[in-house]
């Protein structure tokens, strides 16, 4: 029933207003809530940690590795040919010891394919067993 004849009827509206702050709100949490990781601006300063030194020393196999990729096993400089190489190296400075703890010096500006090989050679020789040795970071 329309009771009003001569008048026409009113459209609905819709107000963009309400809508445009809800939107805009969402907009400001997502920018403030999510982290954006930039990997080419990360700066990375390695090796050096803060860690105690344990009381008990297992048998170990220091291994050196220089900047330039030169080995050096408990003392004695290593000429690197190839990874078996390098592990029958780490089965010599073995010894009769059982399952000792290979300890990796790396240079800092050692590659990490010499560091790698290292490890690969550990695995090799059946030492499961590998850490790192780092520098103390000094107390400011």
């Amino acid at each position: 029933m329309n009771f009003q004849r001569g008048r026409q009827k009113e459209e609905p509206e819709i107000n963009l207003v309400p809508m445009i702050d809800v939107l805009l709100v969402i907009l400001i949490f997502l920018m403030i809530t999510t982290t954006y990781s930039k990997f080419s601006e990360l700066e990375i300063s390695l090796p050096k940690a803060a860690a105690e030194e344990t009381s008990d020393h297992p048998s170990t196999i220091n291994v050196s590795v220089s900047h330039i990729g030169g080995y050096v096993v408990n003392r004695i400089p290593v000429k690197y040919n190839s990874v078996e190489g390098l592990s029958d190296e780490l089965r010599t400075a073995a010894g009769d010891q059982q399952d000792p703890v290979i300890v990796i010096n790396a240079d800092a500006n050692a590659t990490h394919q010499a560091v790698i090989s290292v490890m690969e050679a550990a695995h090799l020789a059946g030492y499961n067993h590998i850490t790192f040795m780092t520098e103390t970071r000094g107390k400011k």
